[in-house]
């Protein structure tokens, strides 16, 4: 994926020219080698982060609306519970510090003091900490448009984070844009825009005119700051100054989502959502135990979006992970089909087609796009040999 994409070495000379020694062709094909496995390994770890951000996406929205739909009000701890999982995160970089550890004692005696427990340097931290509270504050805007808007409307606005992460992209990273990646923004926002051709007096029952405002409003300064921190995200990566391992990513990441959670407590804590979750719970149309394996089962699945998000970007694009999330919208709007009854509209059909139609555009580009770049230096490496 654009500059994370690794080219595949053609750098050695024909052993039958005479003019390079046998080793010298053997070494540079062990490097030849050593770099197609090691981008066999990348697009693998892309893969897996593709799929835990996909379960995540999916998933953890639907539980979000669960919670709301059967007698769930309160707005804070729904943000909450988006990023509280983060102490998961401990457990892999607890065994990459082990397995460093041990690399470490066999090439010297004192493993202890030349094994780093923490990787990320200041600057590091100290952008990750801004991520955190914007994550923080964008769950908290996104949580008050899902308790006050219908999912159609919602989307349309969710839909614009898109566009907002190709902007910040471009300003920020200096993502670069081809015809294939334009279409697809265009195709992925045409697609879920259509999902609110009926938002005509769609006002929710029991939802004041000022609380949907405010809804709109909420939902739409979240896709703001969401398209604004994948972007900010891959910048952080850029400018770290220090080799950016996938070990320092899920540090970056813990980070993150330790400080959206501390935001996120402050704010149950002023609106006194831990003295009402027992009550809640009680109440809960699902009853009191399905009440917390909701909750608990949403902050499981968004963990693991926000592991793959963070490692989509860093394997890929932040560009790539804005395609992801919302090629993701229309699956999600086919899942609250079949689990909570929704109508499904053939506008929700044809949104679905365009969002697809634009997934496979944007990899198709990609494809070709790496292929170019592999032929190029084919090239360049066969008139090297001549």
């Amino acid at each position: 994926m654009h500059s994370q994409t690794l080219s595949y070495s053609n750098s050695f000379l024909s052993s039958q020219s005479g003019e390079v020694p046998n080793h010298s062709a053997a070494r540079a094909r062990t490097k030849k080698m050593e770099s197609e496995l090691n981008t066999t390994w990348r697009k693998s770890f892309l893969v897996l982060n593709c799929i835990l951000l996909t379960l995540g996406n999916c998933s953890g929205p639907l539980l979000i609306r669960l919670y709301f739909i059967k007698g769930g009000k309160r707005i804070w701890l729904s943000s909450c519970v988006q990023t509280a999982g983060f102490p998961i995160t401990l457990i892999p970089l607890f065994v990459s510090y082990l397995h460093r550890r041990r690399k470490s004692a066999t090439n010297f005696t004192a493993a202890t003091s030349t094994t780093k427990l923490i990787l990320m340097k200041p600057w590091v931290f100290a952008a990750s900490t801004i991520i955190g509270i914007q994550t923080g504050l964008s769950n908290y805007f996104y949580g008050h448009g899902v308790s006050c808007l219908p999912v159609s409307t919602s989307s349309l606005i969710v839909a614009t984070q898109l566009a907002f992460t190709a902007g910040f992209a471009y300003l920020l990273v200096k993502q670069k844009f081809t015809a294939f990646s334009i279409n697809a923004i265009v195709l992925l926002t045409a697609g879920t825009a259509i999902l609110a051709l009926h938002t005509s007096g769609d006002r929710p029952e029991g939802i004041s005119k000022k609380d949907y405002a405010l809804g709109f409003v909420f939902t739409l300064a979240g896709a703001v700051l969401a398209g604004f921190m994948m972007p900010f995200l891959e910048f952080t990566y850029l400018k770290a100054r220090q080799a950016v391992t996938y070990n320092m990513v899920l540090e970056i990441q813990l980070v993150m989502c330790f400080f959206a959670t501390a935001f996120c407590t402050i704010g149950m804590i002023i609106n006194k959502d831990f003295q009402a979750i027992s009550r809640e719970a009680r109440q809960y149309k699902l009853g009191e135990t399905k009440y917390y394996l909701v909750l608990v089962g949403a902050v499981i699945l968004l963990q693991g979006f926000y592991v793959g998000i963070v490692g989509v970007i860093f394997y890929g694009s932040s560009l790539l992970s804005g395609v992801l999330v919302t090629v993701l919208l229309p699956i999600t709007e086919l899942l609250a089909v079949l689990l909570f009854d929704e109508k499904f509209q053939s506008e929700k059909g044809v949104a679905l087609f365009l969002s697809v139609w634009g997934f496979v555009s944007y990899f198709f580009g990609e494809w070709k796009q790496s292929e170019e770049k592999y032929s190029s230096n084919s090239r360049n490496g066969d008139s090297s040999s001549l």
